[in-house]
């Protein structure tokens, strides 16, 4: 006899963080950081204050993973709240149309239009079959450890372009070693998003590449 499917089992499963999604806070993190090292470049040749630089990098990424974490946290409860209502309101619906247009209205437009009506009355169906939770538990640890995951992505991968400041004495050595390690994270980041998505791999790490170098001079031009 097939088992039912569990709410916390789909809780669960949901949680898992899409490569995409993992690419993107690393490319976060290192816009971050790039622009305190670019102002490095530009601004000061003091080893104090190159000191003061990378703390003040490192601190900053470590606020924004700690924000992009809870973030990701608030989000993922609001959009299980929201699943949750659905699911109480298709269980309370007595009539077939009315839970057909419940699940039809959180189908984007395009598969709205291409689902025929028997397949959402089976997708009701399954629905149906999943038991209404008695207690609201939308975080679990699997979740706890997927924000973790985001705050380690955002702050670690400022630690491979703030390291050669802190072994390579002299200064504008430690700044191409360290500019050259960031186009090489850009570049990689950009093979893994095509591999992912299908595209060619090469030029699209090469356009990615070149899309964080803007974004940095952007921010940087804008005071960030």
């Amino acid at each position: 006899m097939k088992k039912k499917p569990d709410w916390s089992q789909i809780v669960k499963e949901s949680a898992v963080l899409a490569p995409i999604d993992r690419i993107s806070e690393v490319l976060f993190g290192l816009i971050m950081v790039l622009t305190f090292t670019g102002a490095i470049s530009v601004g000061t040749d003091a080893r104090e204050d190159v000191r003061e630089l990378l703390w003040a990098a490192l601190g900053c990424n470590l606020a924004w993973g700690l924000v992009d974490a809870i973030m990701y946290l608030m989000n993922l409860i609001i959009e299980r709240g929201h699943a949750l209502s659905v699911i109480q309101k298709i269980h309370s619906s007595r009539k077939t149309e009315n839970s057909r247009q419940i699940l039809k209205d959180e189908l984007s437009p395009t598969l709205s239009t291409l689902i025929r009506d028997q397949e959402l009355d089976h997708l009701v169906g399954k629905i149906k079959e999943i038991p209404e939770p008695g207690i609201r538990l939308l975080l679990t640890g699997h979740d706890l450890r997927a924000g973790l995951q985001i705050f380690l992505l955002v702050f670690l991968c400022t630690l491979p372009i703030a390291l050669p400041f802190a072994f390579i004495e002299e200064l504008e050595l430690a700044i191409r070693v360290s500019n050259g390690i960031a186009l090489v994270m850009l570049f990689w980041g950009g093979y893994l998003l095509a591999q992912y998505a299908g595209f060619r791999k090469i030029l699209t790490a090469v356009i990615y590449a070149g899309i964080g170098v803007l974004l940095v001079a952007l921010t940087m031009a804008l005071g960030g």
